[in-house]
């Protein structure tokens, strides 16, 4: 009898990739959504770090959700209504802008990120278990490296789009204070036409989804599915020390990309528009490389140890950020995107690794602990407004990076739980 063929992954998994890109760039717009909306509702830090904490709450409430949609539906049904939530949000801008309400984009900003759960909590894993399991976390970084090409870009259009036209501080200090408002006023209705054209392009790819068959991936039953939920899952402690990990790694990233703004300001001096160009060219593109680099690196050395060893060098870093001034400081946070790169596919992979039937839920307790974007950045933004100088916030992401040692030099080890070790031989 003939083997059956061997399935084609390269259609399936070239068309995931393109959402990692998607929510990336959606990601990398938050840093240049910052300043502006703190600008035009005069806004502290803390409050203007109510952005991040709309974003990446919504990962805390809709992580598991997502992960029960897809133990039901599959993957593909996981897709389509990420997606779909995913535009639903971005069109919400519309009467956010028209409003004037800054409560109002913080709650179209939850529904596009509720929205971006369920993608990732699909598409990171169906990433990793399209083809041999032995390359997944390399494949998984590769698929991550399309997120870093949107960090690279996504700055510079969201600059280009949503500040365009603003007024300069000295016009606005010659207006009257109503015509200050309504200038101010008039600078947040900018973001209405760019994420109209966003929602329009997201139900377009949703409509793709849908015509196009994907391959449903089965992970491996051990005969117990029954008892397959969040405690069960736990029992992992590789899964466990993973959750801590991605909590802690993601509230780095976030600290340290949507303040880069506010930090090159303070710390060297640059206005906006410089300061986004060295978001987008040099930050972004630091974190694209670093993508692509480490993927290459993973084939020579092991996830882990390249993951420690990026931490320690990011630790080191933070350390820098904090006490240098002018464009050396700017090279420092340049360079800790390079190093973050490869951290948060990194960890994810290796927290899911080998779980078979509690993969599901594992990616959901994965994606679930991305909140730690939400709680970290009100402490650093908390941090900032107490000492009025953003670089003494930078002790929040060499915290981090600890973590993320610890979790790279140790904890990340699968060690079978005790039920399946006690299993009896027959």
């Amino acid at each position: 009898m003939p083997a059956s063929p061997k399935p084609n992954y390269l259609i399936p998994f070239a068309l995931v990739t393109t959402l990692f890109f998607l929510w990336g760039f959606i990601h990398n717009v938050d840093p240049i959504l910052i300043p502006h909306l703190k600008r035009s509702f005069s806004l502290s830090t803390l409050e203007s770090s109510l952005v991040d904490f709309s974003v990446y709450i919504a990962y805390f409430a809709m992580a598991l959700p997502a992960g029960m949609l897809m133990r039901k539906y599959g993957y593909k049904a996981g897709i389509i209504t990420g997606l779909l939530l995913f535009a639903t949000g971005s069109f919400l801008f519309i009467p956010a802008a028209n409003t004037q309400l800054y409560v109002f984009f913080l709650g179209a900003l939850f529904i596009i990120a509720c929205g971006l759960t369920i993608l990732e909590t699909a598409a990171n894993p169906y990433a990793s278990l399209l083809g041999d399991p032995k390359t997944g976390t390399l494949r998984l970084n590769f698929a991550q490296s399309f997120n870093g090409l949107a960090a690279a870009t996504a700055p510079i259009i969201g600059d280009a789009v949503i500040r365009t036209n603003g007024f300069s501080d000295k016009e606005l200090a010659t207006m009257t204070a109503a015509a200050r408002q309504a200038a101010l006023a008039s600078e947040a209705s900018t973001v209405k036409t760019p994420y109209l054209v966003l929602g329009s392009f997201i139900l377009v790819i949703a409509f793709l989804f849908a015509l196009i068959k994907l391959p449903e991936i089965k992970e491996e039953e051990t005969g117990r599915s029954e008892r397959r939920n969040v405690f069960h899952a736990l029992r992992h402690s590789h899964l466990r020390w993973a959750v801590i990990a991605q909590f802690f790694y993601v509230g780095a990233q976030v600290c340290v990309g949507s303040f880069f703004i506010l930090y090159a300001a303070k710390a060297a001096g640059l206005d906006g528009k410089s300061a986004a160009r060295y978001l987008g060219l040099g930050y972004g593109m630091a974190f694209m490389i670093g993508r692509f680099f480490g993927t290459f690196l993973m084939r020579y050395i092991k996830p882990e140890k390249l993951l420690a060893l990026y931490s320690l060098i990011n630790i080191g870093l933070c350390a820098a950020a904090m006490v240098c001034h002018g464009m050396l400081a700017i090279y420092v946070v340049i360079a800790i995107g390079f190093f973050m790169s490869i951290m948060f596919p990194t960890i994810f992979a290796l927290g899911i690794k080998d779980l078979d039937a509690d993969a599901k839920i594992g990616s959901s307790l994965i994606i679930m602990s991305i909140v730690g974007g939400a709680v970290l950045s009100l402490i650093f933004g908390r941090i900032d407004d107490i000492t009025g100088n953003i670089q003494t916030a930078y002790i929040v992401p060499l915290v981090c990076f600890v973590v993320t040692l610890v979790f790279g030099l140790k904890t990340h080890k699968v060690i079978a739980p005790k039920e399946v070790m006690a299993e009896p031989q027959l």
